[in-house]
């Protein structure tokens, strides 16, 4: 089994066998940067896991404004509500990226979790983390200023996409500043500002669609 696929939640509490016989359920898709997967509101009845590139879940308010809920990378998945709710899809799926994702349908998965009670339990666990980060996003939203909520979001995509290198940690994102803006639900002006004034502290350095995070300690104790 490809060792990204490995660490889905989807796959990780099952042996070689049962993983590879699930995975031949799957149909492989290839999407160009700016593709969308689904839309908000459209029904959905699949759930994706992301072998390679970024998928951004965002959400459209009545006046047309945008707000990002998730960047996903490699082994992440989406759409897994659907399973369970049948129903319209909670959010648009765009490729941020480049990628490849693999699509396994409810009629596929459903006899797995008859049969495997571990593949389910594994798929309420991921659905439980995702709820967990929503309420944390929303406390944010309230309790804390948009340069702590900045330096948690590069803080976040540290952790998920981030590289060690000798002069600091550094995140390729593949976001444009508009997009930042819109994950921490923030003004552009307003996160461009906190941006300067980490990179004035020397904290990171700002590169295209990229950060290099200088001190990790001190953006990480802003993002508190």
């Amino acid at each position: 089994m490809d060792n990204v696929l490995s660490q889905s939640p989807l796959f990780a509490s099952l042996d070689p066998s049962a993983a590879a016989s699930l995975i031949s359920s799957l149909s492989e898709r290839r999407v160009a940067k700016g593709e969308i997967l689904f839309h908000e509101g459209e029904p959905g009845d699949h759930l994706y896991v992301i072998l390679d590139g970024k998928v951004k879940l965002g959400r459209a308010s009545a006046d047309g404004r945008e707000s990002l809920m998730a960047i996903l990378g490699p082994g992440e998945m989406f759409g897994e509500l659907s399973l369970f709710d049948p129903g319209p899809r909670a959010a648009t799926a765009t490729a941020l990226t480049e990628a490849q994702v693999y699509r396994l349908g409810n009629a596929e998965l459903m006899p797995w979790l008859a049969t495997r009670p571990e593949v389910a339990a594994a798929l309420l666990q991921a659905l439980a983390r995702r709820l967990r980060r929503t309420n944390e996003a929303m406390a944010d939203l309230v309790f804390s200023d948009v340069p702590g909520r900045v330096a948690k979001a590069l803080m976040d995509l540290g952790e998920k996409f981030g590289t060690m290198t000798a002069n600091g940690l550094q995140v390729t994102h593949d976001m444009t500043q508009e997009e930042l803006a819109q994950l921490v639900g923030a003004s552009r002006e307003t996160v461009n500002k906190a941006l300067a004034d980490f990179a004035q502290r020397g904290w990171i350095q700002l590169e295209s669609r990229q950060v290099l995070i200088l001190d990790v300690d001190r953006l990480g104790k802003r993002a508190r």
